[in-house]
C-alpha cells in the first residue's frame, strides 16, 4: 500500500486516518491489515485497508511487527490494566474505546459478565471472530453480543445486524453504575446499552447536588438517581415514554423516593417554570446531540445557547448548572462562549467550577480530535 506524503505527513503528526485520496497504489482485499509504505518505498506503518470508505487507512501501529493474534491480544490485556486503574464502583465501562485504544474502529463495552463488540470498519468486521475469541479466552464471559446496527457502518459496505457472538445474552441484565443499579437492554438500548461516557460525570454532579433539582434528559436516570440522595427532591424529564419508563424501573429497583420522572419537552418545560418563578438549586442538562454534521452547527448554537439561558434562569444564587454537549462539531471553546452568551442573556454572574469530559474509560487520543466529543461543564450561579 502507497499513501501520498500528504497521508504520510497526516500520519506523523499523530493521526491515525489517511483519506482515499492521499492512497497511490491499493493491492489488498478489503478488511486487510496492510504494510503502509511512502512513495519512496520507506514503511510508514501497518494499518486496516477499506475500498469503501473515505477513509481509507486506519493506523494500528508505526512498527515493521507483526499484525498478529497476540498483537490484538496484547492490545486488549493493556486496555484491561488501563481499565482497572480508571474505573472504581462500576460494572459497566468502556474496555476498547477504539482510536483512543490504538484499535481504530473497534468498541467493546463491559457489562458485568456480558461484552457488546461494535466493528465498525472492514478490518474490524473481517477480525470479529478473532475479537470475540481473544475476550473469551481473557475474560471468560457468559456471552458477546455484536451490536453493529450503527449506520457508519454502511459507509464501509457493511450490513447493520445484532447477534450473538458467543454464550447467551439475555434481553435485559442488571449493572451498577457508581453503586446505582441499572438494567440495561443490550440489545436494543442506546449506543450498546447505556451512555457509559456520562458515568463519572453523573457523579461527579453528586458533590454540588442539593435542594431540588431538574434533570432534563433524564433518559434512564443516570444523573437523577446518582444524585438523589444528596437532594431534597429531584425532577426528571425526557420525551421518550419508553426511557421515562425505564427511570422508573430503575428507582424502584434502587427504592429511591425522592425522584419523579415524567414526559415532557424540556424547552417548553423550561420556558414554563420560567414564567411561573419555578426555582432550583441545580438543573442538569444533558441533551442528545444538536450538531450532526458541520452545516447543523448554526441551529445547533442557537439551540444550546436556549436551553443554557432558560436554565441558568431557573437557578437560585448559589446554585449549579451541569450542562453537557455530546456534538462533536461544538468544540470546548465554543460551548464555553455558548455558556457565556447564555449567561449575560439571562442576567446572572457564573463561575465555571468544572470543565469535565467523557469517562476516562474513552481516552482521548491528543493528536486526533475526533476522539473528544463530550463536554460537560459544572457552573455555579454567582448572583
Amino acid at each position: 500500500m502507497v499513501i501520498s506524503s500528504r497521508g504520510v505527513e497526516r500520519l506523523r503528526s499523530g493521526h491515525l486516518w489517511v483519506y482515499r485520496s492521499d492512497v497511490r497504489e491499493a493491492h489488498a482485499e478489503p478488511g486487510a491489515v496492510v504494510r503502509l509504505n511512502d512513495e519512496r518505498g520507506n514503511f510508514q506503518g501497518r494499518a486496516f485497508y477499506s475500498d469503501k470508505s473515505q477513509i481509507s487507512i486506519r493506523l494500528l501501529t508505526r512498527a515493521d511487527v507483526s499484525v498478529d493474534r497476540e498483537f490484538f491480544a496484547e492490545r486488549l490485556r493493556r486496555a484491561e490494566a488501563y481499565r482497572k486503574l480508571v474505573v472504581e464502583n462500576s460494572e459497566a465501562f468502556r474496555l476498547v474505546y477504539s482510536e483512543g485504544d490504538l484499535l481504530p474502529s473497534l468498541i467493546i463495552d463491559r457489562y458485568g459478565e456480558y461484552f457488546v463488540m461494535q466493528t465498525l470498519s472492514q478490518g474490524t468486521e473481517r477480525l470479529k471472530g478473532l475479537f470475540a475469541e481473544i475476550l473469551v479466552e481473557l475474560f471468560s464471559p457468559k456471552g458477546v453480543l455484536e451490536r453493529n446496527d450503527p449506520k457508519v457502518r454502511l459507509l464501509e459496505g457493511l450490513e447493520q445486524r445484532v447477534s450473538v457472538l458467543y454464550g447467551e445474552v439475555p434481553p435485559e441484565l442488571l449493572v451498577k453504575e457508581n453503586g446505582v443499579t441499572f438494567v440495561c437492554d443490550l440489545a436494543k438500548g442506546q449506543k450498546t446499552g447505556s451512555f457509559l461516557d456520562q458515568r463519572e460525570n453523573h457523579w461527579a454532579a453528586r458533590r454540588y447536588a442539593s435542594g431540588d433539582v431538574l434533570d432534563c434528559f433524564s433518559y434512564q436516570g443516570g444523573f437523577a438517581l446518582t444524585i438523589a440522595d444528596k437532594c431534597s427532591h429531584v425532577e426528571g424529564i425526557d420525551m421518550a415514554a419508553a426511557a421515562v419508563e425505564s427511570a422508573k424501573h430503575n428507582q424502584k429497583l434502587n427504592s429511591i423516593a425522592n425522584v419523579n420522572f415524567r414526559e415532557g419537552n424540556t424547552f417548553d418545560l423550561l420556558k414554563e417554570y420560567d414564567e411561573v418563578d419555578r426555582r432550583f438549586q441545580m438543573v442538569i442538562l444533558d441533551p442528545p446531540a444538536f450538531a450532526k454534521n458541520r452545516d447543523s452547527i448554526p441551529a445547533a448554537r442557537r439551540g444550546y445557547k436556549e436551553i443554557n439561558l432558560r436554565a441558568l434562569k431557573l437557578l437560585r444564587p448559589g446554585g449549579y448548572l451541569v450542562t453537557c454537549s455530546c456534538s462533536y462539531h461544538i468544540t470546548e471553546p465554543l460551548f464555553l462562549q455558548i455558556l457565556a452568551e447564555a449567561a449575560n442573556d439571562a442576567r446572572k454572574t457564573v463561575a465555571v467550577v468544572e470543565r469535565r469530559t467523557q469517562a476516562q474509560d474513552h481516552p482521548i487520543l491528543l493528536t486526533m480530535p475526533e476522539t473528544y466529543y463530550l463536554k460537560c461543564l459544572i457552573v455555579k450561579v454567582l448572583e
